[in-house]
């Protein structure tokens, strides 16, 4: 059986403690929550933590709610809440189309967005859902808090914009009035990461494309958008010929991995067909 290495382990009671805790540990602590996505590369010895901080009391960080023309979600709000959330249904139809194909029912109660976007895993759901519904990111520390685009949180495989000492409270979206969304993912059996997935939001006015953000999954080192994709959308119509068209430029600017789910070529060519799928149903073809 495979274990992590040994680590000190502490259970934060509020925001300024984790972060505090953070603070004088150093780079080599890690914050825990769901630990859907670091204890198994901990058993991997991939990473090596030397000091976890549990945030599972920070109840302060679990909420969805509306404010002004923004919804907020907490970090620590779980799978299973995004899933059922009314609000988030109505404004981003997309995070409901997620949250079903995400892992199972146990990790959908324990695993969080905030733990999910920081795991920074190429193949990871939600990051491609936050791009494709222009999230920005709340990320605090000691000094204050500043805000993040979606599009600059992930800056490298398994690394994002939190810096040492600083701890990821919050995702706000701006509220879309008009929009449809709808995830498509691929998978070779069922619960697993996609082996490519498309996140797509949609805007439409008689039977047009005004506008259009797509959002790729697993076909880089980090999470990307179809820019190529959202350029050739804008101002079509909402029919399959034109989507069709529009999506066989998904790939453009990629570099998917290749390994046993499926080559570089492969994965291309799911992304333009998922990205059609992914409109089509956005834009109700």
């Amino acid at each position: 059986m495979q274990t992590p290495a040994a680590f000190e382990y502490e259970r934060a009671t509020s925001v300024e403690g984790a972060i505090a805790s953070l603070q004088r540990l150093g780079p080599e602590a890690r914050v825990i929550a769901g630990g859907h996505s670091l204890l198994p590369m901990m058993k991997l010895r991939l990473a090596n933590p030397e000091h976890l901080i549990d945030i599972n009391d920070l109840t302060e960080l679990a909420y969805i709610r509306a404010q002004d023309d923004e919804i907020a979600i907490g970090a620590l709000t779980r799978h299973v809440e995004l899933l059922k959330s009314e609000l988030l249904a109505e404004h981003f139809p997309v995070f409901r189309d997620a949250e079903t194909v995400i892992a199972d029912p146990v990790v959908r109660n324990r695993g969080t967005i905030g733990g999910s976007l920081c795991q920074a895993d190429a193949a990871e759901d939600l990051s491609a859902v936050c791009s494709a519904v222009k999230a920005t990111v709340v990320i605090r520390g000691a000094d204050g808090q500043r805000v993040v685009a979606m599009e600059d949180f992930h800056v490298g495989p398994y690394v994002t914009a939190v810096g040492d000492g600083e701890l990821l409270t919050e995702i706000r979206i701006p509220k879309y009035t008009g929009w449809g969304g709808h995830y498509e993912k691929f998978v070779r059996v069922a619960h697993q990461w996609p082996i490519v997935a498309v996140a797509a939001a949609v805007r439409t006015e008689g039977g047009t494309i005004s506008e259009a953000r797509v959002g790729l999954t697993n076909m880089g080192s980090t999470p990307l958008r179809a820019r190529a994709v959202e350029a050739a959308l804008a101002g079509q119509p909402a029919t399959d010929e034109a989507v069709r068209a529009a999506a066989a430029s998904a790939a453009e600017g990629t570099n998917p991995p290749s390994d046993l789910n499926g080559d570089a070529d492969y994965r291309k060519h799911l992304a333009t067909v998922l990205t059609r799928r992914a409109v089509l149903a956005a834009a109700g073809g």
